[in-house]
């Protein structure tokens, strides 16, 4: 009686233990070459509690998941929870990852058992005795195949007074802390620019980085060679710009492999050279003299353009014919050119102001913005038109400008000059653009300077006049030559907005791209009808519908992008569908089928070294080949029941149709002779027979 009884207590110690340890766990869920278990560092919870919960992978050899930025291709982990009321879920803690490279493409995964940590917290006023976690994870699992894969957990812990620790699984906890980067309070900024990702961090060189991983997708082309290196005490990281790059985002993580570990700091976009601070010392002081030079020069000529000549000629001729003593008439120059030059100074205020925005939220933003882009190259096209005399800018300013030259006395003087710097600035974007970007990356001292000096030079033939009256025997006449002069001026705007158009279809595509240039033809025709309406030679409703061509013209910077831009980068592929594959091979046609995704990185390699090259097409057009190509980037019911059809729960799938013959599966890695081949077999066993 006594070994039974001992054998009963043993057997119900055991089984609460089993009990304990499934309160911890949710069990394993097996699926396609990774099985997967949902873990809890605590197995008992109070309320008010912090504690982990821990995604743990394994993966069967050499197959690998991937990072929350995969890379090349490649698809990142995601946990969908449902949870109770209050109870709230951090982001994943992601393990430091490593790079796989499939050449030519390089992915961020990792490969063996994988944690992912995530933390929760119970609200303090959380009353029920049991917490029931749920959680969908979705995630991909890859080697020469990728198998996406979905599936459930759901753990049941109880809550008490007291919180006790799940220490089956300290050690699990442990590793997963040991994998992590460790989080340092580096400060990092990075920039994009000439094709190229920068990045600088304050760090000491003694913990030898050999490698770094940006969290942000589409931000480098991961398989570009990386750049490391200390420049006056601070790391220099480079790497190419991403060819589907289209906007920085703010901040992002970053990971350093280091002698010491991998480490974790963030990143801050500035879209400014990568130095310290802007100051006096960071310019070169014989560039900055030649752009002062420069922008008195670009203001001197301001006074050329159609639009400012002749209200500045006007108050030139008030000054000359003058009755005022001379010492009267170098006191209305000046306030003219006070005017003239705190109205510049002013505009350099608004750029410093805006500035300072930018750095906050990433200075250089409007560049990475398509939209932004599309509009600037809107604009400068709508000013080379009024400077080609489409229409006219400015015109009810001219004529308050030419009223205030009327006016006696300082007052008229210094509103003159503001008046003709906004009469003037539909004029001066061919001469402004310079100054306007070099003084954007100056110190401010010096960006008011710059702007105060193209100020002076716009203000310098009136201070001749009034120290020199001599001066205005040398004053050119006003004629036909000022309207050719403006008219040419326009080109330099028309490239600007070829350029900006140039850099909208490098971030949007060649369909956008054209679009964009519908609407700069409906923007010319506007403008054309605004023309006319200045000429009274149209009435209101050409100028209604001039606003509607302009409404117009934008919304086609907004116009969707097609969802199948994929596709159509392979143009002598078709897209792949069961009722066209039946109908081809009913035909007699020879049919390459081709399942890829975008996440499929031996896909990719496959289309890029053996699908995609002139050989591949060449002996396509030999053999009358069709070519059909799915995409299951996002789940399709009927590309998944054509995988089944042969064994496949994966892609890439390669399945080439011959007439007479049953199809054939060609390898998941493909080599560059592969296709060519394959077809001289089967040609040999079956030649093809086709109509007259």
């Amino acid at each position: 009686m006594t070994l039974f009884l001992r054998l009963f207590f043993s057997a119900v110690l055991l089984l609460l233990a089993t009990g304990f340890v499934q309160a911890q766990t949710s069990g394993w869920v097996r699926a396609s070459h990774l099985k997967a278990e949902l873990v809890s560092d605590h197995q008992d919870l109070k309320p008010g509690q912090r504690f982990k919960l821990a995604l743990h992978f394994i993966p069967d050899e050499h197959w690998h998941t991937y990072w929350q930025n995969p890379g090349d291709s490649g698809l990142a982990t995601s946990i969908d929870w449902i949870l109770p009321d209050g109870v709230t879920a951090g982001a994943i803690q992601w393990p430091a990852p490593m790079a796989i490279a499939v050449p030519p493409l390089v992915n961020y995964g990792f490969e063996g058992p994988t944690i992912l940590v995530s933390e929760l917290t119970v609200p303090a006023t959380y009353k029920n005795s049991q917490l029931v976690i749920k959680a969908k994870v979705d995630w991909l699992v890859c080697k020469e195949v990728c198998i996406p894969a979905e599936a459930s957990f759901e753990l049941n812990l109880p809550v008490t007074q007291t919180a006790i620790e799940a220490r089956d699984y300290k050690k699990l906890f442990e590793q997963a802390s040991q994998k992590q980067a460790r989080p340092v309070s580096l400060q990092g900024r990075y920039d994009v620019q000439n094709q190229k990702f920068s990045a600088v961090v304050q760090m000491p060189e003694d913990l030898k980085v050999s490698a770094f991983f940006v969290a942000a997708a589409e931000l480098v082309d991961h398989a570009a060679p990386q750049e490391i290196e200390w420049v006056d005490g601070e790391l220099l990281l480079r790497q190419q710009k991403n060819t589907y790059f289209s906007q920085a985002p703010a901040r992002f993580e970053l990971v350093l492999n280091t002698l010491a570990g991998p480490v974790l700091l963030q990143l801050q976009h500035e879209g400014v050279p990568l130095a310290p601070e802007l100051s006096l010392a960071d310019f070169s002081l014989l560039d900055w003299l030649g752009m002062l030079v420069l922008a008195a020069v670009g203001g001197l000529i301001l006074n050329l353009m159609p639009c400012v000549f002749p209200v500045l000629s006007l108050k030139a001729l008030s000054l000359v014919n003058s009755k005022n003593s001379a010492q009267n008439t170098k006191a209305e120059a000046l306030w003219y050119s006070a005017g003239v030059i705190i109205s510049f100074v002013l505009l350099a205020a608004v750029l410093l102001i805006f500035r300072a925005v930018g750095q906050a939220a990433g200075w250089g933003f409007q560049l990475q913005n398509p939209l932004i882009v599309g509009l600037l190259a809107y604009l400068l096209f709508v000013l080379g038109l009024s400077l080609s005399g489409v229409m006219q800018l400015g015109i009810g300013w001219m004529s308050s400008g030419q009223q205030f030259t009327q006016q006696q006395g300082h007052k008229g003087s210094f509103f003159t000059g503001v008046l003709a710097v906004v009469v003037a600035s539909p004029c001066t974007a061919p001469f402004m653009g310079t100054a306007l970007g070099y003084a954007a990356t100056q110190p401010a001292l010096a960006a008011l300077a710059i702007f105060a000096a193209l100020g002076f030079g716009m203000a310098l033939p009136f201070l001749l006049l009034a120290w020199w009256p001599g001066f205005a025997a040398m004053l050119p006449k006003p004629g036909l030559w000022m309207e050719k002069l403006k008219q040419w001026l326009a080109y330099p705007l028309y490239l600007s907005a070829v350029w900006l158009l140039w850099v909208y279809g490098r971030q949007q595509g060649l369909d956008a791209m054209a679009l964009a240039l519908v609407g700069l033809v409906l923007l010319g025709v506007a403008c054309w009808l605004w023309g006319q309406q200045q000429l009274q030679q149209a009435g209101q409703v050409s100028r209604l519908i001039a606003l509607l061509f302009v409404a117009g013209s934008v919304a086609l910077l907004w116009y969707p992008q097609s969802a199948a831009q994929n596709l159509t980068q392979t143009d002598h592929a078709e897209v792949w569908s069961e009722q066209r594959l039946k109908q081809l091979v009913q035909d007699g046609q020879p049919v390459l089928v081709n399942m890829t995704a975008d996440w499929c990185i031996t896909c990719l390699v496959n289309e890029r070294v053996a699908l995609n090259t002139d050989s591949s097409k060449a002996a396509m057009a030999l053999y009358k080949l069709k070519y059909l190509k799915g995409d299951w980037t996002n789940k399709d019911p009927a590309i998944s029941s054509y995988l089944r059809q042969f064994q496949r729960d994966g892609v890439p799938l390669y399945v080439l149709y011959w007439p007479g013959q049953p199809p054939e599966i060609l390898p998941q890695i493909l080599t560059p002779d592969s296709l060519r081949q394959a077809l001289e077999q089967l040609s040999s066993k079956q030649p093809l027979i086709t109509s007259q």
